[in-house]
């Protein structure tokens, strides 16, 4: 069955790419071709849509460049350092997630949902994609502000080419909704959906994304508009299909084990992971990815049983360009060996400073047999992403039942009605969920009830409401490793953890783009000149410019 899936998903994704990849004027005349196909399958739209998500190569440099450094989670190579960690502005970086999206997945979605509209036999599809691009538009929203999103997707279809800009506060009253209609549509009698690679066309469990990203959605807002926030919130649980309950019920993209490559061809092939393609990277060797000290540090000085399923400690000097296969674990050695663990800081290349190096006894074994291998260490110090991260079969991460614990401990602690479990209580399973969800999804060593209990009695939750508050969303900023957008964006709703600038490491002389972490990227320039007048509308609204010190809507502190 794994075998024809991946078989029907090829074909899927080689059809909706070319229909995707045309402009409105070819699309036009496509469509007025009796030559051509009229249509196309919006199954087949949707499965692209779905893949795109983390299997466009192009499009993820966004998460490696810029986020995994704002979130503190990665530095050290290359990549994320010269961008996001020394506050680099790079037009052509920040822009990747809008000139991905809108041309291809929103267009792609936006075609199929006006195809099946008012359809009786594709309702289930059409509901499908509503809650599809509702979810994508989020992510694009969250990462600009203001962006086009009622008229976004239209030009073939009403001929709009200049699309609006929203105000992020009317785009999230849409999303509730969409997602209440698609909800209220969904009926599993009707229509089987068969281009879903998150749920295999599952309609209870398509139900229950919507509503959990409702949760989700209120939440963000919280801080904007409370009242609404707990409105939504409360609704969205009692909602007619429920919400996230374990992890059977995570929205996962299903995605293939295909070989590496950063060739061309690879840049419009979806069927792998290709964060973890980026995070593997095109120079692993010499490049590869390092852990943060903020997350390392957090990890480590925690006792959290994750830290050394998340961090490893690797030679590379025999490692496959292609894969992380011959890499030399170092880990157990260094903990027998009491050797200083040394994650690089916000804003610091892999070299800043030089770390302390060690002779491993490990690799002098292996020099034994081998006289390419150096026993003489030092970057091997640094704490490396594990191999498990790699693999392009990895899972793209659009919501989980953990996340949904700590969504749900923090409406608790806000005093709004979801049931009788307590804070502390939906914190535990929230902890305990992403603890297995690294297992399940990534295939990491499980952690076992003893090491999971002693970690919770030594890492309470506090005692005051704010203490509360950052336990939550500091364990929600590990959850969300694999799944970037999210965490940037519940970092700046939150506020926790409480991340300092790499000014603080000592590195504000190289901070070219402000000394503070941004809270949102700038528009793509050329947005200045093919949308001028919806563009700069924006930033009217915007104070009249595009900084990325811009606060989004939603994103503003309780206490104003």
């Amino acid at each position: 069955m794994k075998h024809y899936q991946s078989y029907i998903i090829m074909i899927w994704v080689a059809c909706a790419v070319f229909f995707s990849a045309c402009s409105d004027e070819y699309m036009e005349k496509m469509n007025t071709d009796p030559s051509k196909a009229a249509t196309i399958d919006p199954n087949a739209q949707l499965t692209t849509a779905q893949l795109q998500t983390y299997g466009d190569l192009g499009m993820v440099e966004i998460y490696r460049n810029y986020l995994y450094a704002f979130n503190q989670h990665l530095m050290g190579c290359w990549n994320t350092t010269n961008y996001g960690g020394r506050h680099t502005v790079d037009n052509s970086e920040m822009s990747r997630i809008w000139t991905s999206f809108y041309p291809m997945a929103i267009k792609n979605i936006t075609d199929a949902q006006h195809r099946t509209a008012d359809d009786a036999k594709k309702v289930n599809i059409n509901s499908v994609l509503r809650v599809y691009r509702v979810y994508l538009m989020s992510i694009i929203t969250d990462i600009y502000g203001d962006v086009p999103y009622s008229e976004a997707g239209k030009g073939f279809i009403e001929g709009k080419y200049n699309p609006k800009y929203d105000k992020q506060e009317d785009i999230y009253n849409d999303f509730f909704l969409e997602l209440t209609a698609a909800v209220a549509n969904l009926d599993a009698s009707k229509d089987p959906i068969t281009g879903d690679v998150i749920f295999n066309g599952d309609v209870a469990k398509w139900k229950k994304l919507a509503n959990s990203l409702r949760l989700r959605f209120a939440m963000r807002i919280s801080n904007a508009a409370p009242q609404k926030a707990q409105e939504e919130f409360e609704k969205a649980i009692q909602a007619d299909g429920g919400i996230f309950e374990n992890a059977d019920d995570d929205a996962l993209i299903k995605y293939m084990d295909i070989s590496f490559s950063f060739g061309q061809e690879a840049y419009s092939d979806y069927r792998g992971n290709a964060l973890s393609q980026l995070l593997f990277g095109n120079d692993p060797a010499n490049n590869p990815s390092y852990l943060c000290s903020t997350l390392f540090n957090q990890l480590n000085n925690t006792g959290d049983p994750r830290t050394f399923r998340m961090a490893r400690f690797y030679y590379d000097g025999l490692m496959s360009s292609t894969s992380p296969a011959n890499r030399v674990d170092l880990t157990d050695e260094m903990i027998t060996k009491n050797i200083k663990f040394q994650p690089r800081d916000p804003g610091a290349y892999s070299w800043e400073p030089w770390p302390t190096g060690y002779d491993s006894d490990v690799l002098k074994e292996l020099a034994k047999n081998n006289a390419a291998v150096n026993p003489s260490v030092a970057r091997e110090t640094e704490p490396k992403l594990a191999n498990n991260f790699l693999k392009g079969s990895n899972p793209g991460v659009v919501m989980t039942s953990a996340e949904v614990k700590f969504l749900l401990a923090e409406a608790k602690l806000k005093g709004w009605n979801v049931g009788s479990a307590s804070v502390n209580d939906l914190y535990k399973q929230g902890v305990r969920a992403s603890m297995d969800f690294l297992t399940k999804s990534y295939g990491c060593p499980a952690v076992s009830d003893q090491d999971f209990n002693e970690f919770m009695q030594k890492n309470g939750i506090g005692y005051t409401n704010e203490q509360k508050k950052e336990a939550i969303n500091t364990q929600a900023w590990i959850l969300h490793f694999t799944n970037p957008a999210e965490c940037w964006a519940n970092v700046r709703r939150s506020g926790y953890p409480k991340l300092k600038s790499p000014e603080a490491y000592g590195f504000g002389q190289f901070l070219t783009g402000g000394a503070e972490i941004p809270v949102r990227l700038c528009y793509p320039v050329l947005e200045s000149s093919y949308n001028k007048e919806s563009y700069n509308e924006a930033l009217s609204r915007m104070g009249g410019t595009d900084s990325w010190y811009t606060h989004v809507w939603w994103d503003k502190d309780i206490t104003e």
